[in-house]
Parts: C-alpha cells; sequence; structure tokens
C-alpha cells in the first residue's frame, strides 16, 4: 500500500517556543527509515476549533495521520475529543484503557483522580494503544480511509509507543502492497553538499531512490527499494550501494544504525584493545559517547577530564616547559596528554583533545574552533588540528566525533 504520512503536533507550548518539537524530528526519521513519505508537519494550539480544521484537511490529504500531543487528563487536552468530532464518532470508556490507568496508578501507590479517567475515553471503534511508561494510553483509529495514531507529546513515552505500537503496525499496512527496504550509508569527513555533489546523478532514480542527509560532522545517504520480496528489494539496493563505495567509499564509517563510537566500540573488541581518553574542551564527550554503547567496559576502564593547566601536568605528566613554549592548545600538548593517558591507564590506545570551544577565548593565531587531537599506541602517536564552525556545543560535539574517527582510523590501519 502507497502510504503519505503527516504529523500534527499538539499544544499551544510548541507554539509559544516553550517547548522544541523533538517528536516530529524523530517520527520523520522512523518514516523515512520505513519507507513511508511525509508531506506535511503541522504544529497547532489547545484551541478545538483550530484542531479540528487541521485533522480535517489532514484526513483527507493523507493516508497516515500521526497526532502527538493533548491526551493528558485536563480540559485542554482535546486531541480525542476532536478527532472524534471530525470522525463523527461519540467517545466512550473503553474498558481496556481504564484498567491500563487505574493500574499505572496502583503500581505507584497512587490514589489516581477522576479527571485521570478522561484519558480512558475513546473514540468509538478505535484501538487503544498500549503507554508503558505513563498514564496516557494511545489511540489507533481507522477512519475516513486513513490510519490514524495518537500518541502522547511526552518524548519519551511516544518513543516506546512508536517502536512498539506504531512503527509495527504501519510495516504490516505497508506491506500489504510489497515491501520497502531501506538502507542507510554514514559517511564521516565529507560534508553534505560535497557527497551529495559526487552521486548527484544517482539521486533521480525511482526505484531504488537515493537521498542525501546531514547531521552534525557527518552526512548520510539513505537508499529505498520497492519490490514484492525483501530479497527482491536488497538486490535492488546491492548494485546503486556498490556503485555509491566506488565513488565515495573512502569516507564511509557504517550504515544504518552504526555511530562513531558503535563502530570504534566494535573495532576494539574484535582486535581486543582497549581505549583511554584525554579530554580537555570535550569535557568528558568522547568518554559519554563510548560509555553510551552497551558493553563498553570490556574496552574502556577510564578516562581524565584535564581542563585546567594544571591538571595536565599533574594528571597526565604533561610537561611544564610543553605547555609555556607551544600552549595548551597545540598538537604537542596533545600528543603528551595521549601518551600520558595510555601509559596511565595500560590501555592500548588512546585518544587527547585540546581546543578553544568558544565563544570567547581565541586569538587570531588560534581562533575559537581551533582543535588539536592525538592518537596515541605503542608504535607512537599521531596528531591533528582541525577548525569547526558553530557554537560551543557543536564545537565540542564535532571534536568528539573527530577524536573517534581518528580512533577508528588508527584500529582500520
Amino acid at each position: 500500500m502507497n502510504l503519505k504520512a503527516e504529523i500534527v503536533s499538539v499544544g499551544t507550548e510548541l507554539l509559544l517556543g516553550q517547548v522544541i518539537d523533538t517528536n516530529t524530528v524523530e517520527i520523520s526519521q522512523s518514516l523515512a527509515e520505513l519507507g513511508i513519505g511525509c508531506y506535511f508537519h503541522t504544529s497547532v494550539g489547545d484551541n478545538p476549533l483550530r484542531l479540528s480544521a487541521v485533522l480535517s484537511q489532514a484526513l483527507v490529504r493523507s493516508n497516515v495521520v500521526i497526532i502527538t500531543g493533548g491526551l493528558g487528563p485536563t480540559e485542554d487536552d482535546l486531541t480525542k475529543e476532536v478527532l472524534a468530532a471530525v470522525t463523527g464518532r461519540p467517545l466512550v470508556l473503553d474498558p481496556a484503557a481504564r484498567e491500563h490507568v487505574e493500574s499505572y496508578f496502583r503500581s505507584l501507590g497512587r490514589e489516581m483522580s477522576q479527571n485521570n479517567l478522561r484519558q480512558a475515553m475513546l473514540p468509538q471503534g478505535a484501538e487503544m494503544l498500549p503507554n508503558p511508561r505513563g498514564t496516557a494510553p494511545g489511540v489507533y483509529l481507522h477512519a475516513h480511509g486513513a490510519h490514524v495514531f495518537c500518541l502522547p507529546g511526552v518524548p519519551t513515552e511516544m518513543r516506546t509507543m512508536w517502536k512498539e505500537s506504531v512503527a509495527p503496525r504501519l510495516v504490516r499496512i505497508r506491506e500489504g502492497g510489497g515491501v520497502i527496504r531501506s538502507k542507510t550509508l554514514r559517511f564521516y569527513g565529507i560534508g553534505e553538499a560535497a557527497l551529495e555533489e559526487r552521486v548527484k546523478d544517482l539521486l533521480h532514480g525511482n526505484n531504488p531512490t537515493l537521498a542525501p542527509y546531514a547531521s552534525v560532522g557527518e552526512a548520510r545517504l539513505r537508499i529505498t527499494a520497492r519490490a514484492e520480496s525483501e530479497e527482491a528489494a536488497v538486490s535492488l539496493i546491492a548494485p546503486l550501494q556498490q556503485e555509491i563505495l566506488r565513488r565515495v567509499g573512502e569516507y564511509l564509517y557504517g550504515e544504518d544504525d552504526d555511530s562513531l563510537e558503535s563502530v570504534v566500540g566494535r573495532l576494539l573488541q574484535e582486535k581486543g584493545m582497549r581505549i583511554a581518553t584525554a579530554e580537555s574542551c570535550t569535557g568528558g564527550l568522547i568518554a559519554h559517547r563510548i560509555t553510551n554503547v552497551p558493553g563498553s567496559s570490556a574496552y574502556f576502564g577510564q578516562g581524565w577530564i584535564v581542563y585546567s593547566n594544571e591538571a595536565k601536568v599533574r594528571e597526565l605528566g604533561v610537561s611544564p616547559e610543553t605547555l609555556e613554549r607551544f600552549g595548551a592548545v597545540s598538537e604537542e600538548v596533545a600528543q603528551e596528554m595521549a601518551q600520558g593517558a595510555l601509559q596511565r591507564s595500560g590501555a592500548e590506545i588512546a585518544l587527547a583533545v585540546t581546543g578553544i570551544a568558544g565563544p570567547t577565548g581565541g586569538t587570531p593565531a588560534k581562533p575559537v574552533g581551533t582543535v588539536c587531537f592525538a592518537v596515541a599506541t605503542a608504535q607512537g602517536s599521531q596528531t591533528v588540528t582541525r577548525s569547526f564552525r558553530g557554537n560551543r556545543e557543536d564545537i565540542k560535539w564535532r571534536s568528539a566525533s573527530e577524536a573517534l574517527n581518528l580512533a577508528r582510523l588508527a584500529l582500520i590501519s
């Protein structure tokens, strides 16, 4: 079945800029990975007339409508009421939804307020979607030729329900007309514009299709194929993937759900090696990303955050003379940081980073965004200096990514 999706985010707080709508970003990304096109994003406040107009239009132009927000127990939570009115259905007390709400409060040992029963009211004919993380059940309704999903606005609740209830259902609906398979190729060291330029002539195919995406510090290409079977879809993807790798394969670091940190972790495990980190401007972000990967205790034992010059000398043995002669932001200091971390940790590879994340602290010789890196092993060390743009958080993230990529390159060399 050819699915055309749109997302409706409900909540006046979104329009006031008090809350950032991360739900729409995550749902859009997931729809893309499922091979389902998303054509409209709409944010609407807690106003029944405006919400009614938005939903009425959505049901006409899309056959998948995903609504987030407005499922709470208070009077301004209007999503189900408006959906019921727009589809011409009464709201009814759903026994399964009532048990869900009541059992949630029982599990907390708290008394349920009567207004929480509003969360158990569903449009007639709708199906409850379980919410393992909160009181508000979700809703699935097939009406006016559209598959309508109502999810809570709380991101952690939405995310769990999407993965457990919505995405699997959409796959079943979609596969009524064949199979859609997507593969994401992840690149580091080449920008989105440069990557697109190298594969520009491949972007105009119909099946499979190729689409570029960008995030901070890296770029992606998504290949999507439609076919009668999984095997046929994979066969359509393979030649295009091979041609892409022929052109830009030197920048490829992973596929699908890979991240730089997960790829580095996998390489370390394959080689039976451990890694240590020495961080200044990133403030522990490299270690944080490494340890976000399950099982990282097998290859990460310790790291140092040495923000001040005194800490660099005391904790890692950086020479005061090196600091005086070259400055804290220098390849020479990064090298001594990495060597100190290698020696003190007993690891087989160590990363070090020192730089100027801004917005102050830059000089004409070393402007904001100047970051020095070092990778040390028993065979020696390598250093490099990069210049990044962006705000403080961008520079820190890009610096951590660069360090992880340098580790990756060292492990595959």
